[in-house]
């Protein structure tokens, strides 16, 4: 299993609106995807912070949803904003 977790920080009220607009759409289609084992984006207390939580059934799985997703409304929204991401291998 592959496992992604960490934050997107926004620096501008325009970063959070592209969030805002986008994340449902986003949360959907990764949720769709046949290797996502979950997927979750939520607000924390510091409104320009979103805590990111995913997890996929193998490496495959994860290189497929990072090539959609950068080819998608969402990153093409949001690409400017800082990403803290750690990604790590669990499991055999």
């Amino acid at each position: 299993m592959i496992r992604l977790r960490g934050q997107l920080r926004c620096m501008t009220a325009d970063e959070r609106a592209a969030v805002i607009a986008h994340i449902a759409d986003h949360i959907r289609l990764s949720r769709a995807e046949p290797a996502c084992l979950s997927f979750d984006i939520a607000e924390t207390d510091d409104p320009m912070v979103f805590e990111v939580m995913e997890s996929f059934r193998d490496r495959a799985g994860f290189e497929a949803h990072q090539a959609r997703t950068r080819d998608s409304a969402w990153f093409a929204a949001t690409r400017q904003i800082l990403r803290d991401f750690r990604v790590e291998e669990v499991g055999d």
